[in-house]
């Protein structure tokens, strides 16, 4: 512990940003108390969407002897497979013409291997595809009608992702988005509560796993922000930004992806765990960079603060894991030997009030 202040006033700890340096005068560690996990446990940490239903399937594989990438391929399947998730696989949100495309990446800290496909459509598990790309060919990444193409010679069959739910939530998102198109804007109280929550969302689904032996694999799937120009790619198949793995440690991310690009953050939290960092302070790390980096006017809050977000996932070869993230609130899903659970992420920036 890190004396007697509690966990939220040492983590918000100096988050009062001045517009010059957004996280000047943070703490160098930023954390909660040291999570000890016994040598020999198996370790996933994962975004909370992983939970209830993939994580627990995910990490029971893992137990039972699965590769660390099989293991995350399969939580990331689960979520993929689910038609009210809206931010990965089949249901996803598609992009500004109602196409949806998924992007996924997965790596193997044991081989250094890595594989992504970027603009997949008509194929719900991109997760699955671009292991195929690590396993099976030279390649690190297919994009497009050649990622579409090799996954059907993979005997992957094409259908139709946009779900009659994903479909509504789009339409609305025409009518209402601008008042300068040929589209009649719905009136505020008409458009439905479970529509209305999904306008600015971006979403994604990361593993990372760590085997009883230390053997490290990571996986992130995602179908990018919503309602997207067309061709848009985001952070999660590019190795580096929105995953990297390897013989010290797996990261990955969620969020805005054209901001964690620019930092490299996944690379970044590895680097800083291969320093000596604590997972969780590794991916403070990351944080603090794209909150620094943050200066364009138009992804600013009225305060000077960003007006984004990414959230951080970290786990070493030891077994330790954390998370963090931009802003105060988020939270991460782990499993180990007592279980999966969600946990309060480490932040750089408290909300005010």
């Amino acid at each position: 512990m890190q004396g007697s202040m509690d966990r939220r006033s040492f983590l918000a700890a100096g988050a009062g940003l001045a517009a010059a340096s957004l996280t000047e005068g943070l703490p160098q560690s930023a954390r909660g108390p040291e999570i000890f996990v016994p040598a020999g446990d198996p370790v996933m940490v994962a975004s909370h969407n992983a939970l209830p239903h993939a994580l627990p399937k995910a990490y029971a594989a893992l137990v039972a002897g699965a590769d660390p990438v099989d293991a995350a391929v399969l939580g990331a399947e689960v979520v993929e497979n689910d038609p009210t998730d809206h931010s990965v696989g089949y249901g996803g949100l598609p992009n500004e013409l109602g196409e949806v495309e998924l992007d996924a990446s997965v790596m193997d800290g044991t081989t250094g291997l890595c594989g992504a496909v970027a603009s997949l459509r008509r194929i719900r598990n991109p997760a699955a595809v671009a292991r195929l790309v690590m396993r099976h060919t030279k390649h690190a990444m297919l994009v497009g009608e050649g990622a579409l193409a090799f996954a059907k010679a993979q005997g992957f069959k094409e259908e139709d992702l946009l779900t009659p739910e994903a479909r509504e939530i789009w339409m609305y998102w025409k009518r209402s988005h601008s008042e300068k198109d040929f589209w009649l804007s719905p009136a505020a109280e008409e458009i439905p509560a479970h529509v209305k929550r999904w306008f600015g969302i971006t979403g994604t689904v990361h593993f990372s796993a760590r085997t009883k032996d230390g053997r490290l694999g990571a996986c992130t799937s995602t179908s990018g922000m919503a309602f997207k120009l067309a061709g848009r790619v985001g952070d999660s198949p590019i190795i580096g930004a929105g995953l990297f793995t390897d013989e010290t440690g797996s990261a990955g991310s969620t969020g805005r992806g054209e901001s964690n690009i620019a930092v490299c953050g996944a690379h970044t939290i590895v680097e800083a765990m291969r320093q000596g960092k604590h997972p969780t302070d590794a991916c403070l790390v990351a944080a603090r960079r794209v909150a620094d980096g943050t200066r364009a006017a138009w992804l600013k809050k009225p305060d000077g603060r960003p007006d984004l977000d990414i959230i951080f996932y970290a786990v070493d070869r030891e077994g330790r894991f954390g998370g963090a993230s931009l802003w105060e609130g988020n939270r991460y899903a782990v499993a180990d030997a007592s279980g999966a659970r969600l946990l309060d992420a480490a932040f750089v920036i408290a909300k005010k009030g």
